[in-house]
This record gives C-alpha cells, structure tokens and sequence, in this order.
C-alpha cells in the first residue's frame, strides 16, 4: 500500500473520531442539560403539592382568643402562630372567630353556622377559649358564687361545651383541638381563695369532657398566673397582658407535637 493511500486512510479516520468525539460530547451536554431542567423545575403537580404543606388555624372562642389586652393585638393565638411558623418552616392560615365577652350558650350557636363549620372543616389545629364569661359574669360571679348557683351554670357549661367539643369533631375528625382552661385573675382579692377552687373544679370537669373525645387536649393555665397574677394581667385586672397571652401560648406550644 502505497504512503498516499495510508495516509488518506489515517486523516479520514482521524476525522470520523473527531466527529463520533464532538456527537458523544453534544449528547452528554443534552443529557446533563436535561437532567439539571427536571431538577431544579418541579412539574405543576409537584409545585401544587408543596403549596398543601402549610397548616390551617381556627381559633373559636371569646376575649382570650381575640387577644384582648395585648396593645400588639396578637393576644396568644398571635404568638402561637409565630410559634408554629419558627418550629414547622410552614406557612400559617389563621382565621380567628373569636367574640369578646362570649359565652358558652354562644359558641355553641356559632359553631352550627355553616360558615364556621367549613372553616372548621378545613383546619389542621382548632384553639378555643371559652367559660370565663359563664362563670366571673364580668365580676358578678365574684359577688355571688353561692354553691347552688355555681352548681347549676357549670351544669350548663359542661353541657354546652360537650356540645361544642361534639360539633367540631363532626365537622373535622383529625384536627388537633386545644381547649385552654381558665385562670382566677381575682386570686388576691376578698373571696379569691374560694374563688379558685370553683375554677379549679371547672378546669377539673372541664378537662374531663374533653378527655371524652380524640385528640381534645386540655390546657392548663391556672398555675401561671396563681403566684404573680398582677405581673401578668392587663390593666383591666381581668385579661392577660401581653406577657400573660406568652405564658399561655408557651404551653399550648409545649404540648403541641410538630
């Protein structure tokens, strides 16, 4: 074979081996192109799920709830909610159907509205307040908490709360329900002492009816504000201050499972 021949031979193989090189590079830029667009793109599917990770609140309730005597307005629910924030990374929907100077009897007609039942429906954690207005009566209770009396607005209470507990589990089985018990804010007045052992029963009985349904777990708040109430009552002496609505949403908080 002549040199010419080898040497034509040898450039038109040397040209098929750029050619085969330069097709192999182009097809592994593609591929890595490809695969690099999959990853860091998330089909709409997949962004639609990323968008259901955030969680649901509905608050229900009375002036506890709303955040009355808390000038930032958050009241616990406010601060809770910033507390779930910073442990989940979640977004947050709050929607808080709190009334001031609620009653029981009243929060069981609020909760059979069919606007409150589908928020309830939809929520993921269900805060409530309620019986502080049953029983103190805005201070009446103080002036006249005779046994009989007292006896027979709780049997109407622990009634309309069963009620109550009732509804919202018709409308939602899964959520987390937060029932916070209630406080004596007139501890250190005339009668306080015998004051907080009706509040201590109702807590008692209250806990009781909730520990009747799933996943109703009752709040404890009469040991935060029994030692220092003043240091945590708003300038009413009745509502927390903004401390007080912290003490309580730290213990919602704690026994929450995240």
């Amino acid at each position: 074979m002549s040199k010419n021949s080898i040497r034509a031979i040898t450039g038109v193989a040397a040209l098929l081996c750029l050619l085969w090189l330069g097709g192999l590079g182009w097809a592994v830029g593609e591929y890595y192109a490809g695969t690099s667009e999959n990853i860091s793109k998330p089909s709409v599917s997949e962004q639609k799920v990323d968008q259901k990770k955030g969680l649901t609140v509905v608050a229900l309730g009375d002036s506890l709830t709303r955040g009355t005597g808390d000038e930032t307005g958050k009241g616990y629910v406010g601060v809770l909610v910033d507390e779930i924030k910073e442990k989940t990374k979640k977004s947050v929907q709050l929607t808080n159907l709190g009334i001031n100077g609620q009653r029981s009897d009243q929060l069981r007609n609020q909760v059979q509205e069919e606007e409150v039942g589908r928020q309830i429906q939809k929520a993921d954690v269900v805060l409530v307040t309620i019986g502080g207005n049953d029983l103190f009566r805005g201070g009446q209770g103080l002036m006249d908490f005779q046994a009989e009396d007292i006896t027979a607005i709780e049997k109407k209470y622990l009634d309309n709360l069963n009620f109550i507990f009732t509804e919202i589990r018709k409308h939602n089985q899964t959520a987390n329900v937060f029932f916070v018990g209630l406080y004596n804010p007139f501890i250190e007045l005339h009668q306080g002492k015998e004051m907080s052992k009706v509040v201590r029963k109702w807590n008692y009985d209250s806990a009781e009816i909730s520990a009747l349904f799933p996943k109703i777990v009752f709040v404890p708040t009469f040991d935060l504000f029994e030692l220092k109430v003043n240091d945590y009552l708003y300038s009413d002496k009745f509502h927390p201050n903004q401390k007080g609505y912290r003490l309580i949403a730290e213990r919602v908080a704690a026994l929450m499972t995240w």
